[in-house]
């Protein structure tokens, strides 16, 4: 009997070293702890072999168990279990009290790490433990015999919950079977066979005290392909940032320097709107933007027909459209070359102090109608913040949006850029 218990503990063992072999080759080692000290305690029921009238219905107290664990990385370990159950008859049974005692190595797989339930919740876990050993059963009351040795085999679960990087709280539910078993539990019979016939369940609740420097235990590590892949995706992302050119004027955003240039508009290797003449106006807009801006010419004109006062001029020219505040696509932030326009409003305000203004916005075709409307107003209100910072009085203005300007090209980009805009009408 001895001599088949030794030979099948060296069979364990040295499946356990070959496979701790195997793993460590493939297996990166990670900075985490390794040891562990699992304590836990619970009912037990011996299922069979019981001798006639001898039974227990129900689990009963007590029985304990102490493991040693070790893991070799995040998915794979071993665990050498030591267990104490004590077998007491129901009270409707047959008296009787038998002392069982075991040691089991097993291997230990983190169930919970292969299925992903850290992904659900961080702090739960899952273990599923198996493995072969040798047990003990003496039976004291009503008769006391002498101890009985047994090959034991079993297998378990064991879900847990992570209390902190040291400790964790943990369920076990176990059977074990066994190989060789002379006695019945209760010790009144023999089982009349010697092969596997014994069969025990154990329940416990316990916790996981976790050993080493490092500050988390294998059970919580994350594994080190999810980092490489994590790694790996974030480096992809961020090629996909860099690589992608939002304003569609064939520098890439990582080389841009100014990435809002209109789609159509001739950049330099630097995404820098081409301006020959250093005006503040992409040289492939100014013929649109002249059509808009009223020239010298033009305004004399206007003034001696009018034969205005240059405040009245002034007014007429706000008033008839003449000035505006652009904007870039998608934008609420004025172009360079609007900064003249909202000049010459603010000083006309600020020359007639008891004059109002209103203020109204206006988006291109491109998007949605209600994002538009939006967009209109937001433009608006950046103006009037503008003004209002440079010291006109918030209660001489009104914000006005009125969404989409569809009076021009839809599809030409230089067009679009003339009905981006915030008009104004003082009074």
């Amino acid at each position: 009997m001895k001599k088949s218990i030794f030979l099948a503990m060296a069979l364990v063992a040295s499946i356990a070293v070959a496979q701790n072999d195997e793993m460590e080759s493939d297996v990166k080692v990670n900075d985490f702890n390794k040891w562990s000290i699992d304590v836990g305690a619970g009912v037990t029921k011996p299922v069979r072999p019981l001798s006639s009238g001898a039974f227990t219905n129900t689990p009963s107290l007590w029985q304990a168990d102490l493991g040693i664990r070790y893991m070799v990385n995040n998915k794979f370990g071993f665990n050498l279990d030591l267990g104490y159950n004590s077998f007491n008859a129901d009270e409707e049974s047959r008296d009787f009290e038998s002392r069982y005692v075991r040691a089991t190595l097993e291997g230990v797989l983190n169930a919970g790490h292969i299925i992903g339930l850290n992904q659900l919740d961080d702090r739960l876990g899952l273990l599923v433990h198996g493995g072969m050993g040798v047990s003990t059963l003496k039976p004291v009351e009503p008769i006391e015999l002498d101890e009985e040795y047994m090959l034991n085999f079993q297998l378990g679960v064991t879900p847990q919950v992570r209390l902190s990087n040291r400790v964790a709280l943990f369920g076990d539910l176990s059977i074990l079977g066994h190989v060789r078993q002379d006695y019945t539990f209760d010790g009144l019979g023999r089982t009349g066979t010697r092969g596997f016939n014994g069969f025990v369940v154990n329940a416990s609740a316990g916790l996981n005290i976790y050993l080493g420097s490092n500050d988390i235990h294998a059970d919580w590590a994350p594994d080190m392909y999810d980092e490489k892949i994590a790694e790996m995706a974030a480096a992809v992302d961020k090629m996909a940032r860099e690589q992608a050119d939002d304003d569609q004027d064939g520098v890439p955003n990582y080389l841009d320097r100014d990435n809002t240039t209109e789609s159509g508009v001739r950049v330099d290797s630097k995404g820098r709107a081409i301006d020959m003449n250093k005006n503040g106006i992409p040289d492939d807009m100014e013929s649109s933007l002249a059509n808009t801006y009223v020239n010298k010419t033009d305004a004399e004109n206007m003034m001696n027909q009018a034969g205005a006062a240059d405040s009245d001029l002034v007014k007429k020219l706000i008033n008839e459209g003449y000035v505006n505040v652009y904007f870039q696509f998608n934008s609420t932030k004025p172009t360079t070359y609007s900064l003249g326009a909202l000049n010459t409003i603010v000083q006309y305000m600020k020359d007639h102090p008891s004059a109002t203004a209103t203020l109204t916005g206006y988006a291109d075709e491109i998007g949605s109608p209600e994002y538009n409307k939006q967009l209109s107003e937001r433009r608006a209100k950046m103006v009037n913040d503008v003004m209002v910072a440079a010291g006109i009085d918030a209660s001489r203005l009104t914000v006005n949006g009125d969404g989409e300007d569809a009076s021009v090209d839809k599809n030409s980009a230089q067009a679009r850029q003339m009905v981006r805009r915030v008009t104004f009408r003082v009074n």
